[in-house]
C-alpha cells in the first residue's frame, strides 16, 4: 500500500510541475490563435504524463530499457495528441472566421447569412442568436425608414398648411394696415378664423410629440360610455349641421371604462369630426358603443364611399391624408394618428375597414371591470 502512495505522490508531483508550467503558458498566449491553445492543452497532458512517468521511474530505478519503452511510447502519443489538436484547432478557427465575415456583413448593414458548414454546438447558438439579431436590425431598419418617410410627408404637409393661413393673415393684415380693406370686420373675423385653425394645428402638434414621447399624461376616471358619447355628439352637432349630414348615436350601451375622459373625448371628436367632412351632405354618420369579449367597442361609420384598401395600413400614420387635396379642411393629417396615440395609452386598439358605402372606424378599450382587475 505505502508503495502505490509513493507512486502516486511522484506522478502527481511531476504531473502538477508540468500542470503549472502549462498554465503559464496558456496565459501568456491567451490572445493568441485557439490552435496554438489546444497545442498547449494536447502537450500538457502528454507532458504531464511524461512527467509522472519519469518521477515514478527514477525513485524505482527503473532500468534504462525499460525507461526508453516508456519515453517512446509517450512521445508516439504526444505526436498523435499534437496532430489531433491542430486539425481540430484549424477546423475551429476556420468556422470561426467564417462566422466572423459573416457577423461582419450582417454589421455592414446586410443580413446575416449562416456559414454552410455546421459548427460546434457554442458556434451554432451563436450563429443562431445573430440571425434572430438579425431579423430583429432589419425590421427596426424597416421601422425607422417607415417613420422617417412619414416624418418627411408631415413636415412638407405642415409647411404646406401653414403657407396658406399665413400668406392670409399677411395680406389681410397689409389691407387693414394699408386702410385699403373693404370691409374691416370681415377682415378682422377671417384673420381670427386662420388663428384658430393655426393654433388647432399647433396643439395637435403637441398632442402628438407627447404621445411619441411617451409622456401624455392620463387621469383616468371610471366613465359612462353613454356619458361620454353624448358629449361628443353635442360636440360636433353644429359642425354636422352645416355638413348637412344626420348624426346617430343609438346603439350606445351604458357601459362603465375606466378612462381619461378628457382625452377620450378628443378621440371621438377627431373620428367624429373626419366622419363628418368626409359624409357627403344627405349622408348619415353613426355611432355606437357596445361590449365585445374583449372589452368594448367603440365604433364611428361614415359614407365616406371606402378607402382604397392599399390606403388601409396607413390610415393612422402621422400625416397621412389620402388622396385628399392638401388644404383645409383636410387639416394636418395628424387627427387619426392622436386617436391611436391616446387609446394605445390607454391598452387599446384602434382599427379600420371598408363597409357597403363607406368605412367603419373601432376603437377597443378595456372595461372599468378589466381597467381594475
Amino acid at each position: 500500500m505505502r508503495a502505490n502512495l509513493l507512486i502516486a505522490l511522484y506522478a502527481f508531483l511531476g504531473a502538477a510541475a508540468t500542470g503549472l508550467a502549462g498554465a503559464v503558458v496558456l496565459r501568456t498566449i491567451r490572445r493568441r490563435s485557439l490552435t496554438a491553445s489546444l497545442g498547449v492543452v494536447s502537450g500538457v497532458g502528454v507532458v504531464a504524463m511524461l512527467a509522472g512517468t519519469m518521477a515514478v521511474a527514477w525513485a524505482m530505478f527503473l532500468s534504462p530499457h525499460d525507461l526508453r519503452v516508456v519515453t517512446t511510447v509517450v512521445a508516439m502519443a504526444a505526436v498523435v495528441s499534437f496532430a489531433t489538436a491542430l486539425l481540430l484547432g484549424r477546423w475551429v478557427v476556420a468556422r470561426s472566421r467564417e462566422l466572423t465575415d459573416a457577423a461582419r456583413d450582417f454589421g455592414e448593414g446586410g443580413a446575416f447569412a449562416a456559414p454552410p458548414v455546421p459548427a460546434t454546438a457554442e458556434l451554432d447558438a451563436l450563429s443562431q442568436e445573430l440571425a434572430a439579431t438579425s431579423a430583429r436590425l432589419a425590421a427596426s431598419r424597416e421601422r425607422e425608414r417607415a417613420l422617417e418617410t412619414s416624418r418627411r410627408e408631415l413636415v412638407a404637409w405642415i409647411s404646406h398648411d401653414l403657407r396658406t393661413p399665413l400668406a392670409g393673415l399677411r395680406a389681410m393684415s397689409e389691407a387693414l394696415e394699408d386702410g385699403v380693406a373693404a370691409d374691416p370686420d370681415r377682415y378682422l373675423k377671417q384673420i381670427r378664423t386662420e388663428v384658430e385653425r393655426l393654433n388647432d394645428m399647433v396643439g395637435d402638434l403637441f398632442e402628438l410629440s407627447r404621445i411619441h414621447a411617451g409622456t401624455l399624461p392620463l387621469s383616468p376616471a371610471r366613465i359612462s360610455l353613454y356619458d361620454l358619447v353624448g358629449d361628443a355628439l353635442a360636440g360636433v352637432g353644429p359642425l354636422a349641421r352645416e355638413h348637412g349630414v344626420r348624426l346617430v348615436g343609438d346603439r350606445v350601451e351604458p357601459v362603465p371604462v375606466e378612462v381619461d375622459g378628457k382625452e377620450m373625448s378628443r378621440v371621438l371628436a377627431n373620428l367624429l369630426v373626419n366622419a363628418i367632412r368626409r359624409t357627403p351632405a344627405d349622408g348619415t354618420v353613426a355611432i355606437a358603443a357596445e361590449r365585445a369579449p374583449d372589452g368594448v367597442v367603440l365604433s364611428v361609420t361614415d359614407g365616406c364611399g371606402g378607402i382604397p384598401e392599399e390606403d388601409l395600413p396607413r390610415v393612422f400614420d402621422t400625416g397621412w391624408r389620402g388622396t385628399d387635396a392638401r388644404t383645409p379642411p383636410a387639416g394636418a393629417g395628424l387627427g387619426l394618428a392622436i386617436v391611436r396615440g391616446i387609446v394605445e395609452a390607454h391598452r387599446g386598439r384602434t382599427t379600420v375597414r371598408n363597409i357597403p358605402g363607406g368605412c367603419r372606424f373601432e376603437v377597443t378599450l378595456p372595461t372599468g371591470d378589466a381597467a381594475q382587475a
